[in-house]
C-alpha cells in the first residue's frame, strides 16, 4: 500500500467511501486511476492548507467532545460528524442557540439561511466544501467492522483546515500511523488528554435481585426481549416505573423515553437499556447494573471488552447532572469482578481501520468489467482489496449485508448507481418486513419511476397493548424511515416524503405512549413483602454509605494526581 490521500469524488457525499492507494495487479489498472485524488484542481490546492489534526482523547464524561465543539462554534465555518442521529440533533440544537446551523442525516435535511456550519451523521459528511474546523466524534469507531469505513472516510476525506477528533485513548496508535503516512505534507497531530470529570466506582457487592433497584438506576441487558423482561420485573415489584432504551427503538422515541427518565417526579425513575445507552443520550444515571457481561455480536456470543464495559459504565454519574458521582455493579460476584477490573485497565489499543469502496471507484472497476452486475463487482473489489491491504493497518469492512441486498435486487432493470444506492440503504437483510419493503420500493421504482406512500403497506396503527403490538409499531417505523432515506436520494420518485415524515414522528410518539401505558400499575403489597422491602432498604443504605466512601477516595486520588502534575 503506497499511501493514503484525501479524496473528493463527485458522488462520495451520499454513500460509502474509501481512500485507498494500491498497485494491486488484480484490479488491472494503475492505482492513481482507480483511487483519484479528485478531479477539481482548485479544491486540491485548497486541501494543501490543512495543517492540524487535534485528538481529544479521554473516557466518557471527560469533556473532550465539549472542548472540540467550542472550537467548532468559534470557527467561521465547520462540520460536526457524529455516530448517531441523536447526537447530530443534540449538536445541531446546541449550535443553533448561537449561530445558524444545517442538519443532515440519512432521513432529514434542515437548511438554515446563511448557515456555514453543519451537524451530520458521519456517513453524510460532505467531502466537497472546505471548512475551517471539522469535528469527528467517537473516532475509535473506525475500527468497527460494520460502520468503521465511514470514520476512516471522514478522517481522511473531510476537507477541513483543522480536524478535531474525539474518542477513546485506545485509538491513538492508529491515529499516529494514519497521520504519519498521509500524503499531505506538514500535517501536524496534536494530542490532548482528558480525565473523567466525576467519580465512577464499582460497588462493593453485586445486586441480589432487581427488587433492589433504586431511583436513578439503569439496568443493562443486551437484547430487546431482555430489556422488556427487565422492565416488567422492575415494575412488578410496585416501587418504580421503568423507561426503556434499545437500538430498535426509533431515535425520537428514545429521546422521549430519556426525557421521561431524566424528569423528576414522573414516577419513571428506573431505566432498562441495551448497550445503545453507551452513546447518544444525556442521561442522569446514578448506577449502572449489568445483568450480564456477555452479548451476541452478530457472529458469536462473547464477553464484553474492557472498552465496551467502560463505555456503558461511564454513563453513570454524568458531570452536572443530579447524580454527580456514579456507581457500577452486576448481578453476580464474578461479573462484578470483571467490571471492576475493566474500569482500572486501559482499553486495548486499536490496530486496524476499516475501508469500503465508493460508487465512483466501483464505476471505474465496472468500466473494465462491463459484464459484471453489482454483486459481482462487490466480490471482485473485495478480492482485489484483500491482497492490497495485507500487512497494513487497514482492512476491508463487512459488506455482506450490502452484497445480500444487491443480490436480492439483481433481477431489476436498475443502473449501477441506482442498484448501489438501494443496496447501501439502512436495511438489515435479516429483518424480513424491512427487506420486503426495500424490494417493493425498488421494484416500483424500476417499473414506474414512482414510489407512492401506499407502497409502505402500513396497517392501521393503534396504541400497543402487548410486546407483539409494540414490535409491529417499531417495524412500521423502520419502513417509514427507509422510505425517507430513499426519498432524499430519489426525490422525484419518492414523492410522499413530507407526509411520511409526519407519520414517522407521530408513530414515534405513539410508541413512546405505548411503552408508558404498558407498565404494570402500582398496587399495594402484602405485609410480608413490605417487611422484606424495609430490610432491603437498610441494606441499600449501608451500600450507599460504602459507595460514598469510595467516591471520596476517588476525589482524593484525583487531587493528588493534579498536585503531582503541577
Amino acid at each position: 500500500m503506497q499511501g493514503i490521500v484525501r479524496t473528493n469524488p463527485a458522488s462520495e457525499e451520499l454513500g460509502h467511501g474509501v481512500v485507498l492507494s494500491t498497485q494491486s495487479s488484480a484490479l488491472n489498472c494503475d492505482a492513481r486511476r482507480l483511487f483519484p485524488l479528485g478531479q477539481n484542481p482548485a479544491l486540491l490546492q485548497e486541501l494543501q492548507v490543512i495543517q492540524r489534526i487535534v485528538a481529544h482523547l479521554g473516557p466518557t464524561n471527560s469533556g473532550k467532545t465539549h472542548a472540540a465543539l467550542q472550537h467548532l462554534r468559534q470557527a467561521a465555518s465547520g462540520i460536526y460528524c457524529g455516530p448517531l442521529r441523536l447526537l447530530a440533533w443534540q449538536v445541531h440544537a446546541q449550535l443553533c442557540s448561537s449561530l445558524p446551523c444545517n442538519l443532515v442525516t440519512g432521513q432529514e435535511r434542515r437548511e438554515e439561511l446563511g448557515a456555514r456550519h453543519t451537524a451530520c451523521t458521519v456517513e453524510m459528511a460532505s467531502h466537497r466544501a472546505v471548512v475551517d474546523v471539522a469535528v469527528v466524534d467517537e473516532v475509535q469507531m473506525l475500527a468497527d467492522h460494520s460502520r468503521g469505513w465511514a470514520w476512516t472516510r471522514a478522517l481522511l476525506g473531510v476537507p477541513a483546515r483543522t480536524l478535531h477528533v474525539c474518542g477513546d485513548p485506545a485509538v491513538l496508535p492508529l491515529l499516529e500511523k494514519i497521520a504519519g503516512e498521509t500524503a499531505l505534507a506538514g500535517e501536524e497531530l496534536e494530542v490532548r488528554h482528558y480525565q473523567r470529570l466525576s467519580p465512577l466506582v464499582p460497588a462493593r457487592r453485586p445486586l441480589a435481585c432487581l427488587s433492589q433497584v433504586r431511583s436513578g438506576d439503569c439496568v443493562v441487558a443486551f437484547t430487546r426481549r431482555d430489556v422488556h423482561a427487565v422492565r416488567q420485573e422492575v415494575e412488578s415489584h410496585g416501587r418504580h416505573r421503568c423507561c426503556v432504551v434499545y437500538g430498535a427503538l426509533p431515535p425520537n422515541a428514545r429521546q422521549l423515553q430519556a426525557a421521561l427518565f431524566n424528569a423528576s417526579r414522573t414516577g419513571f425513575n428506573v431505566l432498562a437499556a441495551s448497550d445503545a445507552v453507551g452513546m447518544g443520550l444525556n442521561l442522569s444515571i446514578r448506577r449502572i447494573i449489568f445483568t450480564s457481561i456477555r452479548k451476541w455480536d452478530g457472529t458469536a456470543d462473547r464477553q464484553l471488552t474492557a472498552a465496551e464495559i467502560k463505555q456503558i459504565a461511564g454513563r453513570a454519574g454524568r458531570y452536572g447532572s443530579r447524580f454527580p458521582s456514579g456507581t457500577v455493579t452486576a448481578m453476580n460476584a464474578a461479573d462484578l469482578r470483571v467490571v471492576a477490573d475493566a474500569l482500572q485497565q486501559p482499553s486495548e489499543a486499536l490496530t486496524t481501520a476499516h475501508l469500503l469502496p465508493s460508487l465512483s471507484q466501483l464505476e471505474l472497476l465496472h468500466s473494465q468489467h462491463p459484464q459484471d452486475n453489482l454483486p459481482a463487482l462487490l466480490r471482485r473489489f473485495a478480492a482485489a482489496a484483500a491482497g492490497s491491504l495485507a500487512q497494513t493497518h487497514y482492512c476491508y469492512a463487512q459488506y455482506e449485508d450490502q452484497y445480500t441486498l444487491a443480490t436480492m435486487l439483481r433481477h431489476l432493470p436498475l443502473s449501477l448507481q441506482e442498484a448501489w444506492t438501494f443496496s447501501i440503504s439502512p436495511t438489515d437483510p435479516a429483518d424480513a418486513p424491512l427487506a420486503s419493503a426495500l424490494l417493493r420500493f425498488a421494484t416500483a421504482y424500476a417499473r414506474q419511476l414512482r414510489v407512492p406512500v401506499a407502497a409502505t403497506l402500513l396497517p392501521p396503527l393503534a396504541q400497543a397493548r402487548s410486546e407483539v403490538d409494540l414490535l409491529q409499531l417499531e417495524t412500521c417505523h423502520r419502513i417509514l424511515d427507509l422510505y425517507l432515506w430513499l426519498a432524499h436520494r430519489f426525490p422525484d420518485a419518492f414523492e410522499g416524503a413530507e407526509d411520511v415524515a409526519l407519520k414517522s414522528g407521530a408513530l414515534a410518539a405513539l410508541i413512546d405512549t405505548s411503552i408508558r401505558e404498558m407498565g404494570v400499575q402500582r398496587r399495594c403489597r402484602a405485609s410480608s413483602e413490605a417487611a422484606a422491602a424495609a430490610a432491603d432498604d437498610a441494606s441499600l443504605e449501608a451500600e450507599a454509605e460504602w459507595e460514598q466512601q469510595q467516591v471520596e477516595e476517588w476525589m482524593r486520588r484525583k487531587r493528588r494526581y493534579h498536585k503531582h502534575r503541577r
